[in-house]
């Protein structure tokens, strides 16, 4: 990857600081689309919902064995009813945890991550084929990721303020532009292939957080 996208990638670190939560804990529709990252977070889940289940469902059994004697029985109607608890709490926790207006931040994160590697393939195609890459509309799609990414972090700022109650938004002016004006006055030619759709999918990435954005200010007004 070329060190001018290397510079525009979102961390998970800085989602982490940005956010004030670990962006692995949630089950983007990004993450459904990948089959790998799917199986990944899948996994994950399965095996600590395990571990719970069996551990509430140990000390539990171990309460009644010590008061009743073993019942093999009671054990199992015991694994089952735990089970249901530990899933239907998990989901839950998830659901109220972490508001609606985070996850589809995150997600637009994952699609802005998407225009990232979708031009890092093109570098990679245009050096295995020894071809001259479109250097100026490259650098327009440049331009256009840096705006999207300073609006990205804007509304995922905008939406811990919010939802950590501390500050008003009055008093970040910082956080009151956007960069949808700049980002709609850049030109790429349609006959430019994949830069074009790459760009087309930018902005509709940003309209959709200026959009969440504005949601956002609304609930809180």
């Amino acid at each position: 990857m070329q060190p001018d996208l290397l510079g525009l990638e979102i961390t998970k670190g800085e989602l982490k600081r940005l956010t004030g939560v670990k962006p692995e804990n949630f089950f983007l529709p990004s993450i459904m689309k990948n089959r790998k990252q799917r199986f990944a977070f899948l996994l994950k889940e399965v095996r600590e919902m395990l571990l719970l289940i069996l551990l509430i469902t140990g000390f539990i059994y171990a309460l009644i064995t010590l008061t009743s004697g073993s019942q093999i029985g009671l054990g199992i109607i015991l694994l089952i009813v735990v089970a249901i608890v530990v899933v239907v709490g998990r989901w839950l926790w998830r659901r109220f945890r972490y508001p609606k207006a985070l996850i589809i931040l995150l997600n637009e994160v994952d699609k802005y991550h998407a225009g990232v590697q979708a031009v890092d393939n093109l570098d990679q195609q245009a050096i295995s084929e020894n071809s001259e890459n479109n250097s100026h509309e490259r650098e327009t799609i440049i331009a256009a990721l840096q705006l999207v990414r300073e609006d990205l972090v804007r509304g995922l700022k905008i939406e811990r303020l919010l939802r950590d109650n501390k500050k008003s938004l009055t008093d970040q002016q910082e956080l009151s532009v956007n960069n949808l004006a700049n980002l709609q006055a850049l030109q790429v030619s349609s006959s430019a292939g994949e830069y074009a759709q790459i760009f087309n999918q930018l902005l509709q990435i940003d309209l959709d957080v200026q959009s969440q954005i504005r949601k956002l200010q609304q609930s809180h007004s």
